[in-house]
């Protein structure tokens, strides 16, 4: 009988690998076209691997807790000559006989796949590695220096970065580290605990490495909620603090949408649609899903698309249209009782707006002429100073704060 491969698909643009995090059959298991059978994670989100075809499971190579490139063989499934003509799946002879009238520039294309074909069988590319790898170094020791071609050969080697070794002290001229320094360092992290890096962990990691390459800069200054917060308790159902933030960053940006614009080269190019993340606390990690036209919806039309994002992030149920597209983002890390912080864009974005937990001050009333309580959270925009000066981001800064006055108009 025809035998058809399981192969690890393509889970989005960004995404070239995915970990094994359960195996929903087992051999002898029958199963049904797009039948989800693997649960994998991504540095995103949890989805499914599903079937292509009815079949019969033959063989499962893929191991729980390993990740695998996409096209990297997962297992086999027995089918009929009956399925293959009504689904029109590729079988393992069909892939072999592409694979020899393949030629020669068109090599690697092959390549890509990351498996093989050698006979009847399937072999993963052995030399598949995780993308992103983290080193965790010790404080109070010197910083690292020069980095000398071979010691940065032997950084490409085992994937890591100048900010991996900061903490080696180098023994080198002038200070340089050099790969005895580095080697002995390891050595020396073998005997402190450790535990493997999550994908989500690594893709944070990655990503604000990628950020703080640029000159970031910060600037706050404290809001009053008492507005908002009155106008919350009148609604049904009621916004989050954050959708108030959302919802005034995105008329802020409207109405000064250069402030939003992203360098590249020597141009900067504006936003076509204010599109905004929020920030999502999930384990391990943080997910940024996206809230579409955010400047043409009133506060009602956005809570039920906002909560539904809020609630499959927190699931990591997320697609990859989900994530992509934003323009900036908003931070509520007063949700951990945090008054003020610095928080940092994406790698893609100019902005992030956060905001801090309200507290109840005193705070001087022309009206009555004397202090009254009031609660006041700290506003901050850290911003990519190539594009933006602290002026411009001053004044964004005081239209958000302004709007956040008016929660009618929101």
């Amino acid at each position: 009988m025809p035998i058809v491969p399981i192969l690890m698909p393509q889970l989005g643009e960004s995404i070239a690998e995915a970990t094994v995090i359960r195996l929903g059959v087992a051999v002898g298991d029958s199963v049904k076209t797009d039948q989800e059978i693997i649960e994998v994670e991504t540095n995103k989100a949890v989805m499914g691997v599903t079937t292509l075809c009815d079949g019969l499971v033959a063989e499962i190579r893929a191991l729980e807790g390993i990740s695998y490139s996409v096209g990297s063989l997962l297992g086999l499934l027995e089918v009929t000559e009956e399925e293959v003509a009504r689904t029109g799946v590729d079988t393992l002879e069909s892939l072999e006989g592409k694979k020899n009238s393949q030629t020669e520039s068109s090599s690697v294309e092959t390549e890509n796949l990351h498996f093989a074909i050698d006979g009847d069988s399937y072999e993963e590319d052995p030399s598949i590695i995780p993308t992103v790898k983290g080193l965790p170094v010790p404080t109070g020791v010197m910083g690292a220096h020069y980095i000398s071609p071979r010691m940065r050969a032997r950084m490409d080697d085992m994937g890591l970065r100048e900010a991996d070794i900061s903490a080696v002290a180098g023994t080198g001229a002038g200070g340089r580290v050099t790969v005895e320094d580095l080697e002995r360092f390891l050595d020396y992290l073998e005997a402190w605990p450790s535990v493997a890096a999550s994908p989500m962990r690594l893709a944070v990691a990655d990503a604000m490495r990628r950020s703080w390459t640029r000159p970031l800069a910060t600037v706050g200054l404290p809001v009053l909620l008492d507005r908002a917060l009155e106008h919350r308790r009148a609604q049904s159902p009621k916004p989050g603090l954050t959708l108030y933030l959302l919802r005034a960053f995105a008329l802020a940006l409207k109405e000064q949408p250069m402030t939003a614009g992203y360098l590249i080269g020597e141009k900067v190019v504006h936003p076509r649609s204010f599109d905004i993340g929020v920030a999502v606390q999930v384990e391990d990690g943080v997910v940024v899903p996206t809230v579409r036209k955010v400047d043409q919806k009133s506060l009602s039309d956005l809570v039920s698309e906002y909560d539904d994002l809020v609630d499959r992030a927190r699931r990591r149920r997320l697609t990859e249209d989900d994530t992509r597209g934003g323009i900036a983002t908003v931070t509520n890390f007063g949700t951990f009782g945090l008054t003020t912080g610095t928080p940092i864009p994406l790698p893609n974005e100019t902005l992030i707006l956060g905001i801090g937990a309200g507290v109840k001050k005193p705070v001087w009333s022309d009206q009555v002429e004397a202090f009254v309580p009031a609660t006041e959270a700290e506003l901050l925009l850290t911003f990519d100073h190539r594009v933006v000066d602290g002026g411009g981001a001053g004044m964004l800064l005081k239209r958000v704060a302004t709007l956040l006055q008016q929660p009618e108009n929101l």
